[in-house]
Formats: C-alpha cells, sequence, structure tokens
C-alpha cells in the first residue's frame, strides 16, 4: 500500500504560532489539549463556553444526534460565530460522526444510510471550519469475512472521499475500535487492508483512542510502551497520517477489549504512557480530545492534567 505522506492540517496546531497557555505558545503547539463539548443550544454559545470553561485548546463536537441517522440543517449565524472564535483563538475543532454508521454492514439500508450519515457530518465539518471528521471503522456484519466488508467500506466510502476537493474540507479520520464482535480495525494493523481499500486516499487519516487500542491489546504502559505501538501504527499508514488523538484512560486491562473510559491516570493505563505520548515524532502538532466521565468537573482535571504532563 501506498506510505505517502498526507499534507498537513491547514490551521492545524502544528502551523499555527501557538495558544497562550502557562508554558507559552510551544508547548500548546506540540500537542493542544481539549475536549469534546456538549453544543445543544448552539455550537458556539454552548459549546465554546464549555471549552473556555476546561481551558481548552482544542475541541471536538457532534453535528447530529450520535445516536440516530437524523441529518440537521446547521444554525448559520451560530456556524459562523464558531468558526470565527475557533480561527480567532487558533482552536483546532472537529466533528465526531454518529455511532450508527457501518460501512461494513450486511444490511443495505444501514450502509445506505451511512452514506447519508457521512455526507452531513462531513459538509457540516467543512462549515463550521472543522479540520477533521471522525468516524468509528465499523465491522463485518451478518458473518461475512472481513475482506468481503473492506470491498464493501470501499464501495460506500472510497466517493465520499472523492467528493472532498474543497480547500477547507475536512480529513475523514478513521477511529479504530476496541475489537469487540467483528471490528474491521482494531490493532494497529489492521489500518492497513482498511487504508490500501480506500487507495491511501490523501484525505484519509488516522485518529488514535488510547483505550480502544490499549483495549484491543496494545500494552501502552512499560517504558516504551506507547512509543513502541506509535512505531507501529506510522510503520502501518505512514508518517503524516496521525491527525487527532482521543486522549482517554482505561477501566479494563489491556487486551480486555473493553470500550470503558477512565479519568486519565486513574486507569489501567496510567499517567507515564500519555507523557511518553507526547514526546513520539508522529504526535508533533496532533491535539488530544478526552473522552472522560465526571462532568465538566472531571473534564477540566483531565485537561489540565495533560497540559501539565505535556509542559513538565
Amino acid at each position: 500500500m501506498s506510505t505517502q505522506q498526507s499534507p498537513s492540517l491547514p490551521g492545524s496546531a502544528a502551523a499555527s504560532p501557538g495558544l497562550p497557555g502557562p508554558s507559552g505558545p510551544s508547548r500548546a503547539a506540540r500537542n493542544p489539549v481539549g475536549g469534546h463539548v456538549p453544543v445543544a443550544g448552539g455550537l458556539n454559545s454552548v459549546g465554546l463556553a464549555y471549552a473556555r470553561d476546561l481551558r481548552a485548546e482544542t475541541v471536538q463536537v457532534f453535528v447530529a444526534n450520535p445516536r440516530g441517522w437524523a441529518t440537521p440543517a446547521g444554525n448559520p449565524r451560530q456556524d459562523e460565530e464558531f468558526r470565527a472564535a475557533c480561527a480567532e483563538e487558533s482552536i483546532p475543532a472537529y466533528v465526531h460522526a454518529p455511532y450508527l454508521i457501518n460501512f461494513g454492514s450486511h444490511t443495505e439500508a444501514t450502509a445506505e444510510r451511512s452514506v447519508e450519515s457521512m455526507r452531513h457530518s462531513l459538509r457540516r465539518g467543512r462549515e463550521i471550519g472543522a479540520l477533521g471528521v471522525v468516524v468509528h471503522t465499523g465491522s463485518a456484519t451478518g458473518g461475512r469475512d472481513r475482506s468481503v466488508a473492506l470491498k464493501q467500506v470501499r464501495e460506500y466510502l472510497l466517493p465520499l472521499l472523492d467528493e472532498l476537493t474543497h480547500d477547507d474540507d475536512p480529513f475523514l479520520l478513521l477511529e479504530s475500535t476496541a475489537g469487540q464482535g467483528s471490528s474491521l480495525c482494531s490493532r494497529t494493523w489492521d489500518f492497513g487492508p482498511y487504508f490500501e481499500a480506500l487507495d491511501a486516499h490523501p484525505k484519509l487519516g488516522v485518529c488514535l483512542d488510547t483505550c480502544h487500542i490499549f483495549a484491543a491489546g496494545h500494552d501502552l504502559t512499560g517504558p516504551d510502551g506507547m512509543h513502541r505501538t506509535l512505531d507501529l501504527l506510522v510503520d502501518t499508514v505512514g508518517e503524516g497520517r496521525l491527525k487527532l488523538i482521543h486522549a482517554n484512560d482505561s477501566k479494563d486491562v489491556v487486551g480486555a477489549h473493553k470500550d470503558r473510559h477512565e479519568n486519565i491516570g486513574s486507569g489501567h493505563i496510567g499517567e507515564d504512557p500519555f507523557r511518553a505520548l507526547m514526546t513520539h515524532p508522529a504526535t508533533e502538532g496532533v491535539p488530544l480530545i478526552i473522552e472522560t466521565p465526571g462532568g465538566k468537573e472531571g473534564h477540566a482535571a483531565d485537561v489540565e492534567r495533560l497540559k501539565k504532563l505535556r509542559d513538565g
């Protein structure tokens, strides 16, 4: 498969002068830290207000019900205010597509709805200035072989990638799962066949979830666990493809195949691997988004904890 380096995200943290913070612009530009924020009531008025309370340097949002197929139109005023604020404050923004999307489904209706939902997320991502849209890699349902499911992924998803022709179109970021059931992508090397199915498209990237990759069987602990796992990812998809990190600790042990997030440092991954994460060459300029328990108080504590690990 091709290992060509995809272009850097326009306006990404790596290319920006940096975000204000206690340790100055250069540290924040290395790895902006933020969280997934609620947006019911307004992307800007609610979402960015929540982000400011977290002292977030990057944000992730839903643009539709994550557990439904609805494709709602946005609020143009909120869209513009959100986009303008993110640009002015150098806040990289990302969209998470709905969880129901599965391009490997044996049910034709699910596959077709996945196309509609994914196209909506990508369009809304462009409208709000998002740099990437995260989607789960799905599973081969109905007892089908993985190779058959991946052919279907190509059939439905590659045309959507080819539609990303605008300069401000977001990247499509593949997020692997914890390895439950007939998952199409859970270990680092599983990204290889997935990228091959999509011709290593230049608008294709990876969102690495630390809890998922740990649950799938990659031990991130120890003196070199995190770096070794990141090396495997780069060896599989090539340099420049890692665009976003979901920084989550795990309630369960390595290889448990359970997607249960824990607060940073309070789970089986622990703090040290997150510190190591922010020293690997592949993570230079890559934002970290937390998706941890505890509500706003817990989120703010995790953002602060990751900043201290980054800046310490």
